[in-house]
């Protein structure tokens, strides 16, 4: 006998959970208007732990628990969802997700990739200032799965995994460069380029670290203009077997930038249990990635995080 994860969940306490993270000082409001004026209308025909409710404000709508949410609207009960997300928080891969729910696994690709879309799509902006760190990293990544990609390039599909060309590469070379900008005891902003230039990864810069900010990198001639853009400057020569340095005489080697590749080896990790990740769906793995980074919270504890991320306007 195969008992599954979802037959061990309970529908009314999936759904005491749901009502108590989207409004979490007790008053519905309506997911239209916003009004908090509501008279409960009874219970979801097929769904007897989902309620529906009437607005009585200026839409007059109906609406029920997930009305607006990202999990309406599914065949797939709450259930299996609330699972596929905490099985993704524990970087389960689709394969393993589908065996662990009894799902098919066309259907485990589409629930992941719309978790995954949901989180990238509503997590907040990083905000960057004090000492940052800025390193790039390079990821095999072609068109897998993709095949109008790989027309559009004149190329034959492949039935082997790629293998990238050594040294720094590029989208059209099938392994994208990930420009990463941590934050010494903060949050990190991780974006997937085409290349990595000056005038790539200046926007980027700009958007998330704050002007005056001390930034520290390796010797790549990508950053030399940091400080004509507005910030302090300070890296490490790594082609002369340089790591860390103490400027400041304190006995602290406090330039290098070991907090960025100390992430990287994490991000690696995190991507090698999804085999094959096109360059097209990997933006949404990098955002999950950095969104659970910044909540610090790994594993079971990542589960609330990511519903009331999802749940909430």
């Amino acid at each position: 006998m195969v008992l599954y994860l979802q037959d061990r969940l309970d529908d009314e306490k999936v759904y005491e959970t749901v009502r108590a993270l989207r409004w979490s000082e007790g008053k519905v409001s309506c997911p239209h208007c916003g009004s908090e004026d509501i008279v409960r209308k009874g219970f979801h025909n097929t769904q007897k732990a989902r309620r529906r409710y009437r607005c009585q404000g200026e839409c007059c709508g109906q609406f029920n628990d997930l009305t607006g949410t990202i999990f309406e609207g599914h065949h797939q009960p709450l259930e299996v969802w609330i699972l596929c997300l905490y099985l993704m928080g524990l970087n389960q891969s689709n394969q393993q997700i589908g065996r662990e729910l009894g799902l098919n696994k066309d259907d485990v690709q589409a629930m992941t990739k719309q978790l995954r879309e949901g989180v990238v799509a509503k997590k907040k902006e990083p905000e960057l200032c004090g000492e940052i760190e800025m390193d790039e990293v390079y990821v095999v990544a072609g068109h897998k799965g993709h095949t109008e990609s790989v027309a559009a390039k004149g190329r034959v599909g492949r039935r082997r995994r790629l293998k990238g060309a050594r040294g720094r590469g590029t989208a059209q070379k099938d392994k994208p460069p990930i420009f990463g900008m941590i934050e010494r005891g903060g949050k990190v902003a991780i974006s997937m380029l085409d290349n990595v230039k000056q005038q790539t990864i200046k926007p980027i810069i700009k958007k998330y670290v704050q002007q005056g900010s001390l930034v520290y990198s390796d010797e790549y001639c990508i950053y030399d203009r940091l400080e004509q853009w507005g910030y302090r400057h300070k890296h490490v020569c790594h082609g002369i077997g340089e790591y860390a340095r103490d400027d400041d005489g304190d006995g602290f080697c406090e330039v290098h930038v070991n907090t960025i590749e100390g992430f990287w080896s994490l991000l690696r990790s995190w991507l090698r249990t999804h085999r094959g990740i096109s360059q097209e769906n990997l933006p949404l793995y990098l955002g999950f990635f950095e969104f659970t980074h910044n909540v610090r919270a790994r594993g079971k504890a990542l589960l609330p995080s990511l519903l009331q991320l999802l749940l909430c306007p």
